[in-house]
């Protein structure tokens, strides 16, 4: 199986990164982890804890395959908790975008769904 990668990618309000972060895994993480995701990776450009300026957050996340991603996409999409999760947290969020990858070498393997 091909693993697909779903990667967030947050920019923080200034001085708000580490508390975006504590929040995210405390609170989004445990359903993500019901929803079928692994994570990977939790990065911070630049590396290091802002008080007056924003921070990016880049969060990998994956799964063992298309089939798991569109899982995944059917149980997340239609739930209101997580759109409301995202509500209250926008006071640490300057803005956020999803994207969804595979390694060049999967792709094939990962359109016979």
């Amino acid at each position: 199986m091909a693993d697909v990668y779903v990667v967030d990618r947050v920019v923080t309000r200034p001085g708000c990164a580490k508390d975006f972060i504590d929040c995210y895994l405390a609170e989004y993480t445990p359903g993500a982890r019901e929803r079928g995701m692994s994570l990977r990776d939790i990065l911070v450009s630049p590396p290091i804890w802002f008080a007056d300026q924003s921070n990016v957050v880049t969060i990998t996340w994956s799964l063992r395959s298309a089939r798991e991603w569109w899982e995944m996409t059917w149980k997340g999409r239609p739930d209101p908790e997580l759109a409301r999760w995202w509500d209250s947290i926008g006071h640490l969020v300057v803005e956020r975008d999803r994207s969804v990858a595979a390694a060049a070498n999967d792709v094939d393997s990962l359109c016979d769904v």
